[in-house]
């Protein structure tokens, strides 16, 4: 494998080059697609055989992430392997990257799936980045909570590992609040942010090759509901020019101080007198980045393939203002009933721009997210326009 580490994997006539995805979600089902389109094949490895990702990859590997058998399946069959969500067992990582190429490193996975890792890695990079993440503390037992300055309360306490969309999380505003928060969460290691006055979310969808280079996508502003991604607008309404270069200086400097290889997703908070704050970062393509399907010269998930393959890196440039909405569960059903029915996609295709991706779950429940729609327009007005629409018709509150 030595000697062609470095090499391209091109696809052949014939004999085309396979790539595996770790993980059978919708994100690993657009990466299929966009794989598929540049002429891969895919095996995807996941623990249920009725996933999306199974249903578009050319081969579905079943087994647990941790299980050697399935490793060595997927590992024997694919020139490169990545995933498509943080939590999978970073020391499966490691042992892929002893049989085939893994982009990112089971060392980039190990601090994304660690909020106490990763905070300490964004405090190493602020010197370069010129970025820090907000105050905090890890609180690990009783002592921890009794040596909480004051000036960190009120805050938000995480889980370290395994939270997301809002999962894992607590406001807090005493030290009694948070000791009830910890008890709550079995006293696992957690990390206690300070809570800033936030003006709006950002995030930095950034790539790298195994050459080093880098590229940047235009900055996304998103707002959450309920913890969970509502809405991504690019370009971001509210971001300033000085914002844009800040955040993506500061990408350029974590993805740089990572050695990272392939798609990395890095999330910002603005705060009401300008400043910027880093938040997090997700090892793979991101829900704020799927507007790049529609929007972009080239995809994220596009992006991903070449990064692995070792290609050169494709162009981020957007041709078209783009706002994204997610789609969940909810509304499959009218208020108060628990009978599901299809939404009127007829409807929503009618508006001019409307671009819709459904994942392709058996089952719609509420809160979960079932596909997404990106709007593309001559201008971010009509975009944001066509999304009002789409709300309305889809009974979603704007």
């Amino acid at each position: 494998m030595s000697n062609t580490r470095h090499l391209p994997f091109i696809p052949g006539v014939g004999t085309p080059a396979w790539l595996g995805v770790m993980g059978g979600g919708q994100l690993g089902r657009m990466f299929v697609h966009a794989a598929q389109a540049m002429g891969y094949k895919v095996a995807v490895l996941e623990t249920t055989p009725d996933c999306p990702a199974g249903h578009a990859a050319d081969q579905l590997v079943t087994g647990g992430y941790g299980e050697r058998e399935a490793l060595d399946e997927l590992a024997s069959r694919c020139v490169a392997v990545t995933t498509e969500f943080e939590n999978v067992p970073a020391d499966s990582m490691a042992y892929l990257a002893e049989r085939t190429f893994v982009a990112p490193a089971s060392g980039c996975v190990s601090i994304a799936q660690d909020r106490v890792l990763e905070k300490r890695f964004f405090v190493e990079c602020a010197p370069g980045s010129s970025v820090m993440p907000a105050p905090h503390k890890v609180i690990a037992s009783i002592d921890d909570i009794a040596a909480i300055p004051d000036d960190l309360l009120p805050g938000i306490l995480k889980t370290a590992r395994m939270g997301y969309d809002g999962k894992g999380q607590v406001r807090v505003r005493t030290r009694e609040e948070v000791q009830a928060a910890f008890d709550a969460m079995k006293g696992v290691t957690c990390l206690l942010e300070k809570m800033l006055p936030l003006a709006y979310e950002v995030s930095v969808l950034t790539a790298r090759g195994l050459d080093g280079e880098s590229v940047v996508y235009p900055i996304a502003e998103n707002v959450h509901r309920d913890g969970i991604l509502f809405t991504t607008t690019v370009p971001g309404p509210n971001v300033s020019d000085d914002c844009a270069r800040r955040a993506q200086d500061a990408a350029r400097a974590m993805i740089a101080q990572l050695g990272y290889v392939g798609v990395l997703c890095i999330e910002f908070f603005v705060l009401q007198d300008g400043s910027l704050v880093v938040n997090e970062m997700a090892p793979r393509p991101h829900n704020s980045g799927h507007y790049t399907i529609d929007a972009c010269v080239t995809s994220q998930f596009a992006q991903q393939v070449r990064a692995m393959a070792r290609l050169p890196l494709g162009d981020v440039r957007q041709h078209s203002p783009a706002v994204m909405l997610n789609i969940l569960g909810d509304v499959w059903f009218e208020d108060g009933s628990d009978t599901a029915r299809e939404p009127a996609w007829e409807q929503v295709l009618a508006i001019p721009g409307a671009n819709l991706h459904l994942y392709g779950k058996v089952e719609a429940r509420r809160g979960r997210k079932m596909g997404h729609l990106t709007f593309v327009a001559p201008t971010l007005a009509d975009a944001q326009d066509s999304l009002r629409q789409a709300c309305a018709i889809l009974g979603i509150a704007p």
